[in-house]
């Protein structure tokens, strides 16, 4: 990934919330021959292995999980918040004009060897793990342990696991760093004012920072 160094960010705490807010994760695999790629909602698991490990299921008529060689190398793309920026938004372009689009946002890229978990105990536990983190955000969160027994049986042998040790995970946060605190503001504030809350908050998150340089 090309990572401009006023976008690299180097703290991997960072990027594993980024994951973890954003879990649905763009799988990219070559199956004989040919680059394939799947979306897939990953927990994130941190403390398995220096970078952490991602796992997660999918259903077993998928046929990802047959075409895998053997600890084959896999590439995860997720995806934070993003936004068209406007050059009027800048207030230096009131004043020089010298400024063109551009596009804001946030990604992280976790690599890997994947390795197939067609085991009914795994598949329960990732399930059950990441229902409780998708229904901590609820009112009124739903367990596995609502549905009947015979139910999750049946939808256990429809799936199967897949578990992802990383081997590197790198980030890009494309916040508008590499220009005057103001134009940043500006910027800022005109996603806001759009609607773009996620990447316009994450864009005044960084110009705090900055001010504390």
């Amino acid at each position: 990934m090309y990572i401009p160094r006023p976008f690299q960010e180097p703290d991997i705490a960072v990027l594993r919330r980024l994951i973890q807010a954003n879990p649905l994760g763009l799988l990219i695999v070559p199956i004989e021959g040919v680059l394939e790629a799947f979306d897939i909602p990953f927990e994130l698991c941190p403390d398995a292995g220096e970078f952490g490990t991602l796992r997660a299921h999918i259903a077993r008529a998928n046929p990802l999980w047959r075409g895998l060689q053997p600890e084959q190398d896999v590439l995860v793309v997720f995806r934070g918040a993003q936004g068209y920026i406007s050059p009027s938004w800048y207030p230096g372009k009131q004043e020089h004009h010298k400024e063109v689009p551009t596009w804001n946002y946030q990604t992280a890229q976790a690599r890997g060897r994947i390795a197939v978990r067609d085991d009914a105990d795994f598949v329960l536990r990732q399930i059950t793990s990441l229902t409780q983190q998708q229904e901590a955000r609820m009112n009124l969160p739903w367990q596995v342990s609502d549905a009947p027994p015979a139910f999750i049986g049946a939808m256990l042998k429809a799936i199967v696991g897949i578990e992802i040790p990383l081997t590197s995970l790198v980030g890009k946060n494309k916040l508008g760093q590499n220009k005057k605190r103001e134009d940043q503001a500006g910027a800022a504030k005109g996603l806001m004012a759009n609607g773009e809350l996620g990447i316009g908050e994450a864009m005044l998150d960084s110009l705090a920072g900055r001010e504390k340089e």
